[in-house]
C-alpha cells in the first residue's frame, strides 16, 4: 500500500509507488531525492512472516473503535476459552503499543521475554497459552512508549516475523482502539496489502458498548475492515446490563438509545453475536491476572461469553474448510 510522506504535493504518487520521486508532481517535493532512492515492491517481511506463521491455523484480530468498552478484557478471555480445550494451542499478540495490558489480565506481569536462535520465546500463561507484549519489553510498570507511528509498526513488523510461536490453533490479536498505524501495519503485513500473499487472518472481532457515541465509532471500524478486506466475524456488544452478583436482578447502566450494537448489525448487513453482561467481577478477576470463566463459572456473563466464543471457532472453521476446498484463486481483491 503506497503511503504518502508529510508536506507532500497534491498528487503524489506514494512512497510504495514505481513512479515514487519520478512522477511530475514529485518536481520540486523536498522529499524526492529520498523517494527516489526507496526500494520499491512489496515488503520483503511479508514473505518472511507467512512463512513464519504457516504454523498458525487461526488469526483472529479484536478491534473496537473507541477505547475504554473492553477490548482487552474480551482479548483475555477469549484466550482463556479457547484455552481450555487442552489439545489446543493459543497465543495472544498485544500489539496495543502504548497501552499493553494484557501482561496484567492474563496474569504474566514482570515477566521477561528471552530470545533464542530461532527469535523471541513468548511467554507462557499456562502449558497452551502463550503471549507476546511490548509490556514484557519495559523497564518498569511506569514506563510510557513514547513513539511515532514508524517506530511501532516496526515493532509489530518484528512481533509478527521473529516470535517463535511453535504450532498454534488460534493466533488472537489485541490492537490499541481507533483504525491508525498500528491497524493498518498489522493487516498489511498478514495480507500482503490485500495482495492475497500473506500469511492472511481469518477475521476480526469487534468489540463495542451500547451507547451512540461507542457505536459511532464502531461504524467507522467497519468500515475499516471493509477497505482493508478483513471479515468481520462478528460484533459483541459488551456492558450490556448490568446483573446484580447477589439477586440475580438485571438493570440497564447504559441505555440502547439508538437500538444498541444488534441494531447497527441489522442496518449495516454485519453479524451481531451476543450481547456481555455489565458484572464488577470481571473487573476484578482481570486486576488478579485470572479467568472469570474459572473464576465464576455459573454467572450469565460466562453463559453468554462462551455462547460468542463458539460462533468465534464456528466462523474460523468454516473459514479454514473454505480455504482447503479454495481451487487457487486469490480470495482477497481489495487494493488499499
Amino acid at each position: 500500500m503506497p503511503t504518502v510522506p508529510e508536506n507532500a504535493p497534491e498528487h503524489c504518487p506514494g512512497t510504495g509507488s514505481e513512479a515514487a520521486g519520478k512522477a511530475e508532481a514529485c518536481a520540486g517535493c523536498p522529499n524526492q531525492s529520498i523517494c527516489s532512492a526507496l526500494p520499491k515492491g512489496p515488503d520483503p517481511a511479508i514473505e518472511e512472516i507467512r512463512h513464519k506463521l504457516s504454523n498458525v491455523k487461526h488469526k483472529v484480530l479484536v478491534l473496537s473503535g473507541k477505547g475504554g468498552v473492553g477490548k482487552s478484557t474480551f482479548t483475555s478471555h477469549l484466550a482463556h476459552a479457547l484455552a481450555e480445550d487442552a489439545e489446543k494451542q493459543v497465543g495472544v499478540l498485544d500489539v496495543d503499543i502504548c497501552g499493553p495490558s494484557l501482561p496484567r489480565m492474563l496474569g504474566a506481569e514482570g515477566e521477561t521475554v528471552h530470545q533464542s536462535g530461532s527469535g523471541w520465546s513468548p511467554v507462557y500463561v499456562r502449558d497452551n497459552l502463550a503471549m507476546m507484549s511490548v509490556g514484557f519489553l519495559l523497564g518498569s510498570l511506569s514506563d510510557a512508549v513514547i513513539w511515532r507511528g514508524a517506530k511501532k509498526s516496526g515493532l509489530i513488523k518484528q512481533f509478527l516475523r521473529d516470535v517463535d510461536w511453535d504450532d498454534l490453533d488460534y493466533l488472537v490479536v489485541d490492537t490499541p482502539p481507533g483504525t491508525s498505524d498500528e491497524h493498518l501495519s498489522l493487516v498489511q503485513l498478514l495480507t500482503g496489502g490485500g495482495s492475497g500473499q500473506g500469511a492472511g487472518i481469518d477475521g476480526a472481532v469487534i468489540v463495542t458498548t451500547p451507547q451512540q457515541v461507542a457505536l459511532i465509532d464502531v461504524r467507522k471500524e467497519i468500515s475499516f475492515c471493509r477497505k482493508t478486506g478483513v471479515s468481520v466475524i462478528g460484533v459483541v456488544e459488551n456492558m450490556g446490563e448490568f446483573v446484580c452478583p447477589s439477586c440475580g436482578e438485571p438493570s440497564t447502566i447504559f441505555p440502547r438509545t439508538t437500538g444498541g450494537a444488534e441494531k447497527m448489525c441489522e442496518d449495516l448487513g454485519e453479524t451481531f453475536i451476543g450481547s456481555l453482561p455489565l458484572d464488577p467481577r470481571i473487573a476484578r478477576s482481570c486486576d488478579e491476572g485470572k479467568s472469570f470463566l474459572e473464576e465464576v463459572p455459573d454467572s450469565p456473563a460466562v453463559k453468554a461469553f462462551r455462547s460468542i466464543v463458539d460462533k468465534v471457532v464456528s466462523f474460523c472453521e468454516a473459514k479454514n474448510g473454505k480455504k482447503e476446498d479454495d481451487t487457487g484463486e486469490t480470495m482477497m481483491e481489495t487494493e488499499w
